[in-house]
């Protein structure tokens, strides 16, 4: 006989749509741009995916992009929208909208630069975010509305086995399945897209 633990809380983490900056390839960080025409659209998807969940509530970084990624889950689910903060994307200072390559040339690493988050302080941060939410709202289920390195964070955090964050695929506008159950966490869907015939 197999004993299958059930999760005693379910988060659902979410990528926001594509954005001008995410177009152009460069370090987005604490800039605010919106959601571009293709962003709309993988936000109006992932609200579809999740219709038929009874979320207990949406969290969502302050950025636009990610509030405006939020909004269609809200609308289709029914669910509360809160604001977290802790969320935020990483600090790139006075290098947001560069592209990472051309720092990482010039410095050595994107540590290195001056000004930036360290890589250690954001990953405390935003998986004790991820913690405290899910510690919050459970069992939930809920999503999480966030960024491309914070998911990659949280994620190789919380999960040292999928590898580092940098080998951890977060596409725009994916989804992520993170259950925890008897204090561990495991993630049996990664890098989910709407339309790839994954469901939640």
């Amino acid at each position: 006989m197999i004993l299958v633990t059930l999760p005693d809380v379910v988060v659902y983490l979410v990528r926001h749509g594509r954005t001008s900056l995410n177009a152009d390839g460069v370090l987005r960080g604490r800039l605010d741009p919106p959601l571009d025409d293709a962003g709309r659209t993988e936000a109006a998807d992932l609200g579809n995916l999740f219709a038929d969940l009874p979320l207990a509530a949406v969290v969502s970084s302050p950025l636009s992009r990610a509030r405006e990624t939020a909004a269609p889950i809200v609308a289709t689910t029914g669910a509360p929208l809160d604001i977290d903060p802790a969320l935020t994307d990483r600090d790139y200072g006075q290098w947001a909208g560069t592209r990472q390559d051309e720092v990482e040339c010039r410095f050595g690493s994107l540590d290195a630069a001056p000004g930036v988050e360290s890589a250690e302080a954001f990953a405390a941060r935003v998986a004790s975010a991820l913690t405290r939410l899910a510690d919050r709202w459970a069992p939930g289920p809920i999503a999480v509305v966030a960024h491309e390195a914070v998911n990659r964070h949280v994620l190789a955090r919380l999960v040292p086995g999928l590898g580092p964050p940098g080998d951890i695929r977060q596409r725009i506008g994916c989804w992520n399945r993170l259950e925890r159950a008897s204090g561990s966490w495991r993630v049996p869907i990664v890098d989910g897209i709407p339309g790839d015939g994954r469901r939640p």
